[in-house]
C-alpha cells in the first residue's frame, strides 16, 4: 500500500469515527431536535468542504527530509522577493534510489529554503540533465543537523564520504538548505545502477 493510499485510508477512518461520535451524541444528548438537525447539516457540509479542499493539496511539494540517496528529475528555483516578503524556495522533483542506485519508480516533489549556493548548484544540475547527464544527490549534502538524519544516511553511503553540514534540526523535523558557505557536491553525476551478480554455472 502506497503512502497516499495510507493517508486516504486514515482520513476515511477518522471521518467515520467523527460521524459515529456525532451519532452517539445526538442519540443520547437531551437537545432540541433543531440543534441536532443543525449538527448533522454542519458535519455533512464539513465532509464535503474538506474533501474538495484536500484534493487541492495533492501534488504540493513536501517540506520533509529528502531521501538518503535520490535521482534529480527536475527542479524549479523561486528567488526571494523582498516586496512580497517571499523568502524564496527551491523545488526538487526527485526519485529515491536504493543501495544499488536503482530508482524506486515513485517520484516526489520536495521544497527546501532558498540560498544562493544551492540555487547555483541546482541550476548547474538542471543544465547537466538537459545535456543528457543524469544527476543524483544525497540528503547529507543538504544539512543533517546533529542527530538522526546523518545516522540514517550512513546506512546507505560510506561513512567517510558523508559531509556533515549544519542546517537540519532532527528534533523538530525541520529540513533546511545548507548554509551559503557550506561545501559539498549537493548534486553529482548519477552512477549507473549496480546489477545483481550472475549465477555461476
Amino acid at each position: 500500500m502506497s503512502n497516499l493510499q495510507t493517508i486516504i485510508l486514515t482520513l476515511s477512518v477518522a471521518y467515520a469515527v467523527i460521524g459515529a461520535l456525532l451519532l452517539v451524541v445526538l442519540v443520547y444528548a437531551r437537545l432540541h431536535w433543531s440543534f441536532k438537525a443543525v449538527a448533522v447539516v454542519v458535519t455533512s457540509a464539513f465532509y464535503i468542504v474538506s474533501f474538495t479542499e484536500m484534493r487541492g493539496l495533492l501534488g504540493w511539494a513536501s517540506a520533509d527530509r529528502l531521501p538518503g540517496n535520490f535521482k534529480l528529475l527536475k527542479a524549479r528555483i523561486v528567488e526571494p522577493h523582498s516586496l512580497e516578503g517571499d523568502p524564496g524556495s527551491i523545488y526538487l522533483w526527485v526519485e529515491e534510489l536504493d543501495a544499488d542506485h536503482r530508482p524506486s519508480g515513485v517520484p516526489r516533489a520536495f521544497r527546501v529554503p532558498y540560498n544562493d549556493t544551492l540555487a547555483d548548484k541546482t541550476h548547474a544540475a538542471e543544465n547537466e540533465i538537459a545535456a543528457g547527464h543524469p544527476q543524483g544527490g544525497r540528503a547529507a549534502d543538504f544539512g543533517g543537523g546533529e542527530g538522526s538524519l546523518i545516522d540514517m544516511v550512513r546506512e546507505y553511503v560510506t561513512p567517510k564520504a558523508v559531509l556533515e553540514t549544519s542546517g537540519g534540526d532532527s528534533s523538530t523535523g525541520e529540513f533546511n538548505a545548507p548554509p551559503a558557505g557550506a561545501q559539498g557536491a549537493v548534486f553529482t553525476p548519477l552512477p549507473p545502477p549496480r546489477m545483481p551478480p550472475k549465477d555461476e554455472q
